[in-house]
């Protein structure tokens, strides 16, 4: 496959483009990491007449635990997303670059 000089440009101006939207998504998938030990910590000083360790038990299998990682799931599925697509139009550019290397060294 022929990389073209388009192809480049479409791949620059993605990563010009979004990178806003990667920079939220990895953002809030930082801060919803951080926020489990909120949500766990709240639901253990609800039974804080347990030991400690019947507290952790109490807030992993609290349904609040429970929709908090799916929260995490999202913000990690939107992170991994841009970080991909922002992977793949860094190798294209790397493999145009390689490319445009190979024409100039077999033009010589």
């Amino acid at each position: 496959m022929k990389l073209t000089d388009d192809d480049v440009e479409r791949a620059l101006m993605y990563l010009a483009n979004n990178a806003q939207k990667a920079a939220k998504a990895r953002a809030d998938r930082i801060v919803v990491e951080e926020y489990s030990r909120v949500v766990k910590s709240e639901i253990m000083k609800e039974h804080a007449s347990l030991p400690v360790s019947a507290q952790e038990r109490e807030a992993y299998a609290d349904p609040r635990y429970k929709q908090h990682l799916e929260a995490i799931r999202e913000a990690v599925e939107k992170d991994e997303y841009h970080r991909f697509l922002r992977d793949a139009a860094s190798a294209k550019i790397e493999a145009w670059r390689t490319q445009s290397s190979n024409e100039r060294a077999n033009r010589i």
